[in-house]
């Protein structure tokens, strides 16, 4: 089976990596940009199976280039084409909130299944579906976790007495699977309502940091709101260090900078979105599931009409 890696220029470097994984070659993506704000793209011709590498951060431009990009590799000859989007956006709307509101999970997903043959993400932020495939129906679907190479990330320098905390109720699932990986204690943070306005987080246990390092673990740092508010109860609780892991990173330059201001010394990430705390490479972790992928290692196809 001959198969190429096709990708973008803001995702060259981890791109590569994965190339240099499996073995296979790696292509780039022209994108010329007019003034009018359109683009054009040109993917070099692939006759076997094209995985196109993008990580769908600040989504809303890239998307446009990559279905022109799939509509290229398939006039190409491409027979299949599979989507590596180690961010996958859109993912945390999947219902209406507000009469009017649309459901961008189901709309991303349906394009997505449109275009591609396959789809692999890395740890998606889904709040109330439970399987990546229920999002994309008709292609192969998979979400790689992320867990254990946040796991080898932070083995290289955690000390032994380290406590990992997960931010809140939904970060539970990650906190665990490297705490488990790591044989690390774990705390888990809670929101709490007393009344009908007044919400707070709380940390059960959270006396045991006290003269301990602690990190808290989640899938997604964006604002970083609720990290700063674990800050604040850890460094009250008398933790002797406050550090942050996550799988993606999304925070902005003005965000981070109010983390390290708040009291965490230290942020790292995985790099599934290119940026200063990308510290940890997923490209053994994807070469391990596109090995295994039903859409990469089947060799019958049905043409997409």
């Amino acid at each position: 089976m001959t198969a190429t890696i096709h990708h973008f220029s803001d995702s060259t470097a981890a791109a590569r990596r994965l190339a240099a994984e499996i073995g296979i070659e790696c292509r780039q993506i022209a994108v010329h940009r007019f003034p009018d704000g359109e683009s054009l793209v040109r993917a070099a011709p692939s006759a076997g199976t094209a995985i196109v590498y993008r990580s769908l951060d600040h989504p809303d431009a890239k998307l446009i280039e990559l279905l022109l990009a799939a509509s290229a590799l398939r006039d190409g000859g491409a027979r299949k084409i599979i989507l590596i989007a180690p961010y996958l956006a859109y993912m945390r709307q999947d219902i209406a909130f507000h009469p009017g509101e649309a459901v961008s999970q189901k709309v991303i997903g349906r394009l997505m299944a449109t275009h591609f043959d396959g789809l692999i993400t890395v740890d998606p932020h889904l709040h109330r579906t439970h399987d990546l495939q229920e999002i994309v129906p008709g292609i192969d679907a998979l979400a790689v976790s992320a867990a254990g190479t946040i796991a080898d990330m932070l083995r290289t320098d955690m000390r032994p007495d380290t406590i990992l905390i997960g931010p809140d109720s939904e970060s539970r699932p990650w906190v665990t699977s490297v705490a488990e990986a790591l044989g690390a204690d774990m705390l888990v943070a809670e929101k709490r309502r007393f009344g009908d306005r007044n919400v707070t987080l709380v940390i059960p246990g959270i006396e045991r940091v006290r003269g301990c390092p602690a990190i808290i673990v989640d899938d997604l740092i964006s604002s970083g709101a609720t990290l700063l508010q674990c800050a604040t109860l850890l460094r009250e609780a008398g933790a002797s260090g406050i550090e942050a892991a996550a799988t993606h990173c999304l925070g902005r330059p003005g965000d981070l900078d109010a983390l390290a201001r708040g009291g965490i010394q230290r942020i790292r990430s995985v790099d599934t979105v290119d940026g200063p705390t990308a510290s940890a490479p997923i490209a053994a972790a994807l070469a391990h599931a596109l090995r295994n992928f039903p859409a990469f290692t089947r060799t019958s196809h049905t043409p997409r009409t």
